[in-house]
């Protein structure tokens, strides 16, 4: 956005998030001999607004070169199978948004449904043995033992579980579900 921004304007730089994209506006609209269609069919002539600002940053390696920034952000998208930014001129400006992905949502659904399956799993195993320690907890969830003594604090937290006696030599007692 630093390179980009049309300096000349009193306009800011705004970046907006929302739950379903995110978006990123920049004072200063494509040159007028550059269309949004060209810019995505890769055919124009690369023209920086602000090449000493430009320079300096490829000069430090921030950018690889002139006029491949759009083209790499789409084959970047297009690898991850992710939906392609929208770009377009708005107002003064230039505004590029990113949305979000319906594989980040089925991931983090899928997310949620394996933390509940694991507090049911231990649920599962305290009932058939009380005395079973977080060690083999961890062993027969597959759980790391920080997982265990998460999901076990959850556990405790909500009413179903509840130590009895000691560290060692206590056991397990399921309080409710």
């Amino acid at each position: 956005m630093i390179i980009h921004r049309d300096y000349r304007s009193a306009s800011d730089s705004i970046v907006k998030v929302f739950d379903d994209r995110i978006e990123f506006y920049n004072p200063g609209r494509l040159p007028d001999s550059i269309s949004v269609k060209d810019l995505l069919a890769n055919n124009y002539k690369s023209t920086p607004r602000n090449k000493l600002i430009a320079d300096f940053c490829k000069s430090i390696g921030l950018i690889e070169k002139y006029g491949s920034g759009i083209r790499r952000v789409i084959e970047h998208f297009d690898e991850a199978n992710l939906p392609r930014p929208e770009f377009r001129n708005i107002s003064e400006g230039f505004m590029v948004t990113v949305f979000a992905s319906n594989i980040l949502a089925k991931t983090d659904k899928k997310s949620i449904k394996n933390k509940e399956k694991s507090k049911e799993k231990i649920v599962k195993i305290i009932t058939e043995n009380p005395h079973v320690t977080t060690n083999e907890l961890s062993g027969l969830t597959g759980l790391s033992i920080g997982g265990v003594e998460k999901n076990i604090r959850v556990l405790k937290d909500h009413g179903i579980l509840k130590r009895v006696g000691p560290a060692k030599g206590g056991y397990w007692k399921i309080t409710g579900k």
